[in-house]
């Protein structure tokens, strides 16, 4: 078992994707374990970050650890300054609101730095929408890329589902990308009313959580079906 007290390291966390999930049930034990040992912390929000620590371990005094919050308001400069524990030999660890941290995160600006400065860092085992959405999806698992959130404006907008739908026919790559929940329907109206109907969209909602789907049909089917994803994290999933 790791022990980050004689192995110092930034270690990154990831955290249940779902607030109903349970620690049991996404997490191996022995991540609970490392945070024991842990009282450095870089997280995006500290109020969520504190919450995921009570979870795991109800015992742990919360008062006893720093928090330094690294979120998409970061100044870039900020970061290697919050490394400081690992240059006296402490741990740290770093937790995001959901998944994996530095995957499609803030959290990557304290991994490259850490890389930077030659500090070990080691990665723990936990649950990724982007890969649990792929495994669910049927679509070509060799070849896809992760295009995070869509532009809002329509021009650009309507050039990025060009540009996926191109990427999908000349290179067969899945293409995947999340949206602002309250946005979530739209986004499948949107993606039936502009693309062909015959491409393929999967949709892999609350992922871990209760309401726990992934489904994937042809956009002209899509169009037919009854569907509310609002409000709760989806992913979404483009093939043909």
């Amino acid at each position: 078992m790791i022990d980050p007290k004689e192995t110092p390291a930034l270690y990154l966390f990831p955290v249940p994707l779902s607030l109903e999930a349970t620690i049991a049930g996404s997490l191996p034990a022995e991540n609970t374990a490392v945070l024991r040992g842990i009282r450095h912390f870089i997280v995006e929000n500290v109020r969520s970050a504190r919450r995921f620590l009570k979870k795991c371990c109800r015992d742990i005094d919360i008062d006893s650890l720093t928090f330094t919050v690294l979120d998409e308001h970061t100044d870039p400069a900020e970061v290697p300054a919050m490394l400081e524990p690992l240059e006296r030999g402490e741990s740290i660890g770093v937790i995001s609101e959901a998944g994996c941290p530095a995957v499609a995160d803030p959290g990557a600006d304290a991994v490259a730095a850490a890389q930077r400065k030659g500090f070990r860092v080691v990665p723990l085992v936990g649950p990724s929408s982007i890969l649990m959405s792929l495994m669910a999806s049927g679509f070509n698992g060799q070849s896809f890329a992760f295009n995070g959130y869509l532009p809002i404006e329509a021009k650009a907008r309507a050039a990025k589902f060009r540009e996926m739908e191109r990427r999908i026919r000349s290179e067969r790559q899945t293409q995947i990308f999340i949206e602002t929940p309250y946005r979530n329907n739209r986004l499948v109206d949107e993606l039936c009313r502009t693309l062909p109907g015959q491409m393929l969209l999967s949709v892999s909602f609350d992922l871990t959580g209760p309401r726990e789907s992934a489904r994937t049909m042809p956009l002209s089917k899509w169009a037919k079906t009854p569907y509310d994803f609002s409000k709760t994290p989806a992913i979404f999933l483009l093939f043909s």
